[in-house]
Parts: C-alpha cells; structure tokens; sequence
C-alpha cells in the first residue's frame, strides 16, 4: 500500500512548536491508517485530509499552545459529542488539544473518521457547529464588513466555520474602531486573515 503523503503538510508539522508535532504526525497516522487512499492537502495554511473526488473529510492545525483536529461530519459530530468529546473551545471538533492523551483511542478516532468518510462521500453537508443554549448572543456585524466579507467566497465560508468565540474575536475588534479610518483598515485586514484561515489573534497562536 502506498501511503499518499503531500511534503506541504511534512513542512507544516516540521514548524510546528514541539508539543504539537507529535500530535498532528499521530492524528496524520491515524488518518491514513482508517483510510488507505485518503488525501492529503493544504487548505487555508493548515493541513486537511480529503476523498480522492477531492471532499474534505478532516483538518487539523498547530497553534502556539494548542492543536486542533475537525472531522467534517455533522452525523460524526453528533456522535462525538454524546461520546463527550466534543468542545467548544478551540476551532475544531476536539477542542484544543495539548497532548496526544487528549485524543479519543485509535479505535474510535478511526472508526469515526471511516464514517466521516462515508458521510461526506454521500452528500452529507460540512459541519456546522452546533448551537449552545443560554449562550451570549454575538455583537451585531457592522455593514462595512459584512459587506467586505460577502466579497470573498473563502472569507464568507472560514468565517462560517470559526467558533463563536473566534467570530466574536473579530466582531468587537472591528466595531471597537473609533475611526472610519481605523474601522475600514480592520476590515480589509480581517477579511485578508480570515480567508487565510487565521483567527483574530493568530500571530500569538503560531498559526
């Protein structure tokens, strides 16, 4: 069997901080090993893991204190989640991850992402984060950015996939502006970051 290696993602995990690399070659083993023909690419800065007909199954990324791993699956979500594995915190499904040991076991991670798999193949949507109850409802979106950001499809859809916490992040960053100056400059540099796959405070998260 040949695995299907793509030397952007060696280069991603090379310059990661040392805490994380053992968790994204782990999580990058794991993958090949559920999926013998899975992909592998970099989208947005960061590695993901697709179908040969080119659906995203999975992504995962190295910040400066954490790592992240998503499996793109609302059905698979549901499950991890009643598993008690799903979070809120960070960008993807597992939360932040600062160890190997915050993995689920082999077994599981890989019969999840064969279903993760299975479920993009057939036309199941990307996943969405699910909604929390009794949460705090996020700043309203100032029309100059909301119009910047339906500019640019990639922007519209990372913007869509970051958790609440990071769209809030940029929202009051923006609406904070004092200045039209000020507020216009924010705008063009969120939607620039964004698109890039970066969250509001990326350069202190080694992302």
């Amino acid at each position: 069997m040949m695995v299907r290696m793509d030397a952007r993602v060696d280069a991603y995990i090379a310059k990661a901080q040392p805490f994380a690399q053992p968790i994204l070659n782990h999580i990058r083993e794991v993958m090949h090993k559920a999926l013998p023909d899975v992909q592998e690419t970099i989208k947005w800065s960061m590695p993901f893991f697709t179908t040969k007909s080119g659906r995203i199954i999975a992504n995962m990324a190295a910040f400066k204190a954490h790592a992240s791993f998503g499996l793109w699956s609302s059905s698979v979500r549901a499950e991890m989640t009643a598993a008690g594995f799903d979070s809120s915190e960070g960008m993807g499904t597992l939360g932040k991850i600062t160890s190997v040991k915050d993995l689920p076991a082999d077994k599981q991670l890989v019969k999840w992402a064969k279903a993760a798999a299975a479920a993009v193949e057939g036309g199941e949507s990307l996943m969405k984060r699910p909604k929390k109850a009794a949460t705090k409802p996020l700043p309203e979106m100032h029309p100059e950015f909301a119009a910047a950001l339906k500019k640019s499809k990639t922007a519209t859809k990372v913007y869509a996939e970051f958790s609440p916490s990071c769209q809030r992040e940029y929202l009051e960053w923006i609406n904070e502006a004092k200045r039209d100056a000020t507020r216009t400059t924010r705008v063009e540099q969120a939607v620039a970051w964004i698109a890039e796959g970066k969250q509001r405070n990326w350069k202190y998260q080694n992302c």
